[in-house]
């Protein structure tokens, strides 16, 4: 396929531009550079006649497009996360109805490696305990000595480009990396095993960088808890299914293990009581991959997707659909 989308659209056959709806919110500066080539229209303004011509749909990880959404979308060609994260798009009606799925591979995972580490440090030292006690004109008895990461192991879940960004990130600070060994893992000079429970055991900190979605969901549970111990610590910045919520929190209220640092949760936005009130869990609102940086790369990557598709026939970062 050659030429503008413009141009393409006008030889297929149909009028105007392709019409594009987006479940995600996108810059104004994007939108307008854009304006040439697409038509952009938010997913809630969409009415029955828009949807029966869009041609591609915007979306994300968390958001996705499911089976249902698909079918009010008969002429729907390409759908794109914006992220690196595709877990609730339906893949295999994509598949059927043979859509293209693409997405953002790699464009905020050196910030989302930083906030992992960032959490662990923080979790480790105790600072945000320490820095309500301070204000609170504490002092002399918040001085009692905390962990540090040197010479401990990180057990990472999800050794993909955010996995061997946070390894290289623990090492640098002096730690030891395992990680979860599944096919088509590289791992390289660091210790695999083989499940969650023997790497959670061999961890000082668990780290969860993997994908969301039905292969992981409650993949850290009680027995993967017990095995980190009351002097482990969990970080999840990948997707809140990963970890039994109910039974961290009876891990976390029992002191089976030291402490957890959240950047997402099961019930997101909505924050479990008992996670509220407890000074060994960290809380951050599923903001570990946005950055002014990240969010520039993500537009690039969505272009990209978009003009590769309409107008080469292929979007620059497919996803690979089921077969």
């Amino acid at each position: 396929m050659n030429g503008t989308p413009k141009e393409n659209d006008t030889q297929q056959g149909r009028a105007g531009v392709p019409l594009v709806l987006t479940r995600v919110p996108l810059d104004a500066d994007w939108l307008a550079l854009m304006a040439p080539c697409y038509q952009v229209m938010p997913w809630a303004q969409a009415d029955a006649a828009a949807r029966d011509r869009a041609r591609a749909v915007v979306t994300n990880g968390s958001t996705g497009l499911s089976a249902d959404e698909f079918a009010t979308l008969p002429a729907l060609e390409l759908v794109a996360s914006f992220g690196a994260g595709f877990e609730k798009i339906d893949l295999r009606v994509a598949q059927a109805r043979q859509v293209r799925v693409c997405h953002a591979p790699d464009a905020n995972g050196q910030v989302v490696a930083d906030h992992a580490l960032t959490l662990m440090l923080a979790l480790a030292r105790g600072i945000p305990e320490l820095d309500r006690g301070v204000k609170a004109g504490g002092w002399e008895a918040l001085r009692a000595a905390r962990p540090g990461l040197r010479g401990k192991t990180l057990g990472i879940v999800g050794l993909g480009n955010i996995g061997h960004r946070l390894a290289k990130l623990g090492a640098a600070v002096g730690m030891q990396v395992a990680y979860l060994q599944h096919e088509g893992t590289q791992g390289g000079e660091y210790a695999p095993y083989g499940d969650a429970v023997s790497l959670a055991a061999a961890s000082d900190v668990l780290a969860l960088t993997c994908p969301g979605g039905p292969q992981t969901h409650h993949l850290v549970n009680a027995r993967v808890l017990q095995a980190l111990g009351p002097a482990g610590f969990l970080v999840n910045v990948s997707r809140g299914t990963v970890v039994d919520t109910g039974a961290l929190i009876e891990a976390l209220t029992h002191g089976v293990i030291a402490g957890a640092a959240l950047d997402v949760l099961e019930t997101e936005p909505l924050v479990p009581d008992a996670l509220r009130t407890m000074d060994q869990v960290i809380l951050t609102p599923h903001l570990a991959g946005r950055s002014p940086e990240t969010r520039i790369a993500q537009h690039e990557a969505l272009a990209h997707n978009l003009n590769g598709w309409f107008a080469q026939g292929a979007p620059a970062h497919p996803v690979r659909l089921p077969a």
